[in-house]
């Protein structure tokens, strides 16, 4: 083929001999557009990065600043100025509101949904949502019925107390504490181990506030709900009062030697009915009781309102006492409530001092006693003093049931300060000094929510529950001189992935050592029962947790024979000790096949002592150590 020809097939491509001159515009094109995305997409990132730091400033400055208003809160309601609180909670209002409108923005919104990092703004998002919720759904509503609860109006007083505000309220409590809860709820539901340190931190703070929130309204709101009904705002109340005697032991605080009726009537406390348990005398058949606990406890646990508290579960004890009170009374009574001489001082130390004018009391205790009980005085008075002066248990009883007439009479006066008041009740309840049982079934079950029922199962005892109680052997008042101190000891966790728990508790009789002659018979209970005078004798019961093993006991080191048995499905151990004037013994009981899910605690006999100088701080035994 010529050159000419091959010229003519082939058709001229001006792109391949000048190398396609129009690509280069598109690919710059191409570029350029990249390009100008690329720097739209960098400065949109660093505006949403700019906007998510502000709005997470925003945040974090108004929820600490309505956490600095806490404080202010408390100290408000504490001092009764419900102004002050309602400003502070219009103030804290403000703060919640903007960092939860911070939190729902739409781009924070949209950063939630990014993996991994997203889980940090959701949860940060909750915490705004929740701090908002609790403050606006939930205190706020509060301070509408603030001052319908005022705590110097709600106070027992001589003309009664005016329930209705109480009664009104209890919606908005209830309310508040449904909220409340709901809120810790979900901010229990936030898997923290995704977070960042600087989010972990505040969801955990904020968990451990909301659930501190969370008890209070749930009590508060079961107080509103049960008040007004058991302090007679429908209809008169009537419960029998059990003053315990601590100076000889029982296992929820002392023989109740004497006994009253209280009467609530539209929040007026009076007492009436006033008597010695043993003028009620022996019930021959016994009434009945739980078959479980009549053999751990005897069949005198039926037989005589002064072992009725025997067993450690006061629901127990209040059940049978009623019983007892209407067999030889012949009156039904609406529940039972048990105080001991401690408490009893608490409740002085708020009141102030009462006078004893009974002259036939006077005359019997011949000026040997004090007219005038303190807070002070009124436990050696009637823990010591009183068996130097009488020496039969009708005028002891006597004497009990008169001071706690006049110390319930300067409650109901309403001169009482109030704050001291609540305080000193609320100790006597968390020693279980103050107990409370009701007739009515759906108010029991609201109070076996709480420590102030005295049950030893139900909703109010924690999984890892033990007890240490005592019953006194000797048939005297020698435990006015025991000294007792419990511990808790954890062992290694074994191989089945059980742990072990030994309850120690140490006895000391600190009678002086001619105990046996220079303290009256009827203290030292003069041998008639076996025990010789000046020895104290305590029969020692340790409780363990459901579902848990009593395995060994030990006193003084040397492994010793004990009595097992179970009571609601928790392992009971029990044995007998003897201390002369001075001596020591302690008594170590081991569980076993404890689920390791609960930090363990103990519940032990109120005692002439402090609770806090009873339960010393538990410890944790190296692995491999001796048991």
């Amino acid at each position: 083929m010529t050159d000419t020809q091959q010229s003519e097939a082939i058709p001229d491509q001006p792109e391949l001999r000048r190398g396609r001159p129009d690509s280069a515009p598109k690919k710059r094109r191409r570029l350029l557009t990249a390009g100008v995305c690329v720097v739209v997409l960098a400065v949109s990132a660093g505006a949403a990065a700019l906007w998510l730091g502000a709005k997470a400033s925003t945040i974090k400055t108004e929820l600490e600043a309505s956490t600095q208003l806490i404080p202010k809160l408390k100290e408000s309601v504490l001092n009764n100025h419900p102004a002050d609180a309602a400003s502070i909670v219009d103030e804290l209002r403000r703060h919640t509101g903007a960092a939860r409108d911070a939190a729902d923005d739409p781009l924070w919104s949209v950063a939630s949904a990014i993996p991994w990092l997203g889980a940090n703004f959701s949860a940060t998002a909750e915490i705004a949502r929740s701090a908002d919720d609790v403050v606006t759904l939930g205190v706020a509503p509060l301070t509408k019925v603030y001052d319908s609860l005022n705590w110097d109006k709600l106070m027992p007083s001589t003309s009664g107390t005016d329930l209705d505000p109480i009664r009104k309220a209890a919606p908005a409590v209830a309310s508040a504490a449904h909220t409340v809860r709901v809120s810790a709820e979900r901010l229990n539901g936030i898997d923290a181990g995704s977070l960042l340190p600087q989010i972990a931190g505040p969801l955990t703070q904020a968990r451990q506030q909301l659930g501190s929130v969370v008890n209070e309204l749930d009590t508060a709101s079961d107080v509103a709900g049960l008040a007004p009904g058991m302090l007679g705002s429908d209809k008169p109340r009537h419960y029998l009062l059990l003053v315990q005697n601590n100076a000889e032991a029982r296992a929820t605080g002392g023989i109740p030697g004497a006994l009253a009726v209280v009467t609530a009537d539209k929040g007026k406390i009076s007492l009436s009915s006033q008597m010695s348990a043993h003028d009620l005398g022996e019930f021959n058949p016994p009434v009945s009781v739980d078959a479980e606990q009549e053999r751990i406890y005897s069949s005198r646990l039926g037989t005589f309102m002064q072992d009725v508290n025997f067993t450690p579960d006061f629901p127990t004890s209040a059940t049978i006492a009623l019983k007892m009170w209407e067999q030889r009374k012949g009156e039904r009574l609406d529940g039972a409530i048990s105080i001991d001489p401690v408490a009893l001082s608490y409740i002085l130390d708020a009141t102030g001092p009462v006078s004893l004018k009974d002259p036939q009391l006077l005359a019997l205790s011949g000026g040997r006693l004090p007219t005038q009980l303190t807070g002070k005085n009124v436990v050696k008075t009637l823990l010591s003093d009183v068996y130097a002066q009488f020496n039969n248990p009708k005028p002891q009883d006597l004497y009990f049931a008169a001071v706690a007439k006049e110390i319930f009479g300067a409650l109901s006066s309403g001169k009482s300060d109030t704050k001291g008041l609540l305080a000193g009740i609320g100790k006597g309840t968390e020693e279980h000094r103050i107990l409370l049982w009701s007739a009515e079934a759906e108010e029991q079950s609201t109070l076996n929510k709480y420590s102030l029922s005295g049950s030893i199962s139900g909703p109010s005892v924690p999984a890892a529950q033990f007890g240490a109680y005592f019953n006194d052997g000797t048939g005297a008042k020698m435990d006015y001189y025991v000294k007792r101190t419990v511990q808790l000891i954890q062992q290694c966790t074994g191989a089945d992935g059980y742990g072990t728990v030994k309850v120690l508790i140490t006895s000391t009789n600190t009678a002086p050592a001619d105990a046996a002659t220079s303290l009256p018979a009827y203290v030292t209970g003069g041998g008639d029962f076996g025990v010789p005078p000046g020895t104290a004798q305590s029969n020692v019961i340790a409780y363990g947790p459901a579902q848990s093993q009593v395995v060994r006991a030990t006193q003084d080191g040397t492994k010793v024979p004990f009595g097992a048995q179970q009571h609601d499905n928790r392992p009971v151990a029990t044995l007998s000790i003897r201390l002369a004037p001075g001596q020591s013994s302690t008594v170590e009981f081991t569980f076993g096949k404890i689920v390791q899910h609960n930090q363990p605690e103990v519940v032990v006999t109120p005692t002439v002592e402090s609770v806090d100088k009873v339960v010393l701080p538990s410890k944790s035994e190296a692995c491999g150590a001796a048991g």
